[in-house]
């Protein structure tokens, strides 16, 4: 017995009438064919259901190329970060200390090294803001050149001990052995000792001066980041999406530089933001005992020596480039803490 279509289903041409819908799965072509390409079905000219209001937000516009995951991360850490008034008073001082040094030549009022003996230890007046020292040079003028030799430590501090932490800690965390127990070992050697007695055993051996200043405050801050970034890689190294890196077929290296050491740079950046503080009181405390930068630059610890004799008589000579190192290094503290705060996963909503 033959089957039969139902008239109503379809013409003397075989096709649907006109207005009717085919039944599920009846798109009109032989059991088994795929459609060719393009044939999707719509219209010329229509838009896809998919692209029609449902683009991802990273595409976009004003979002475009940035996956959302960190555009949001982003502007969330930027939000608590803006809350925190005291990490927004540090970020202030961070930019006015920025600005200052740069700025230095157009705003000092008088040369940070020429002398002016008839105008020597004058107090705070019209003229000098801030008085002079026992040379007749303007403290203000002083103060603000310093800024760039402030500036310039504690970056360049910073920069070497976390170079030198990084490779060191990721070379213990990642690869462990051998090479964990050594590195691991100096680096507790380093830090049995305070951290102004080593920066002055390492000055004794390469001689007095700014740089070897900068490079021996350096030094001593490898130990903190090599530390940090072990027990961060230690703590990611295991975890499934990294051994699925290694799974795929990816270097041991390229594992390490793509998958692990990205997820570092967080606490990496607290630290690092707060090390710059700790980098300049030490290069400070390193030019009051005259090893550091040497007369007759405007460095503030140097400012201080120079003016401590007279600190009964004329106590402003020491204690405005005093105020200075204080202000400096609470602003980069206060930052610090509010960007650790900022940038804890635990408070993300």
């Amino acid at each position: 017995m033959s089957s039969s279509t139902p008239a109503s289903a379809t013409n003397s041409n075989g096709r649907p009438p006109a207005g009717s819908t085919p039944a599920h799965g009846a798109t009109g072509l032989p059991a088994g064919s795929t459609p060719a390409h393009g044939a999707t079905g719509l219209a010329v000219g229509a838009v896809p259901p998919a692209a029609a209001g449902g683009a991802p937000p990273g595409l976009l516009a004003g979002n475009a190329g940035l996956p959302p995951g960190k555009v949001k991360r982003g502007s969330d850490v930027w939000r608590r970060l803006r809350r925190n008034r005291a990490a927004m008073a540090g970020l202030g001082i961070v930019i006015l200390l920025i600005v200052t040094a740069l700025f230095a030549p157009w705003l000092a009022p008088y040369s940070p090294t020429a002398g002016n003996m008839p105008e020597q230890l004058q107090g705070p007046s019209s003229r000098h803001l801030l008085g002079t020292d026992d040379l007749g040079r303007d403290i203000l003028s002083r103060i603000i050149y310093g800024t760039r030799i402030t500036l310039q430590v504690g970056v360049i501090a910073v920069g070497i001990g976390l170079s030198i932490g990084v490779v060191l800690g990721s070379i213990a965390g990642f690869y462990g052995g051998r090479a964990d127990s050594i590195i691991m070992r100096i680096m507790d050697v380093m830090l049995a000792f305070p951290s102004i007695l080593l920066a002055i055993a390492i000055m004794a051996m390469m001689g007095p001066g700014l740089v070897n200043c900068m490079i021996a405050v350096g030094i001593v801050g490898v130990p903190t980041y090599a530390r940090l970034v072990r027990g961060s890689i230690l703590a990611i190294k295991e975890t499934e999406y990294v051994q699925a890196a290694r799974a795929v077929g990816n270097r041991e290296l390229r594992v390490l530089a793509r998958h692990v050491l990205p997820n570092t740079l967080a606490p990496l950046i607290v630290q690092a933001t707060l090390g710059v503080g700790s980098a300049i009181l030490e290069a400070a405390a390193l030019g009051f005992l005259g090893l550091g930068a040497q007369r007759p630059q405007p460095e503030w610890g140097l400012m201080l020596a120079d003016g401590r004799r007279f600190l009964t008589t004329h106590p402003h000579v020491c204690t405005y480039p005093g105020l200075a190192i204080m202000v400096v290094v609470l602003g980069f503290n206060l930052f610090g803490d509010g960007l650790r705060d900022a940038l804890d996963p635990r408070l993300r909503t």
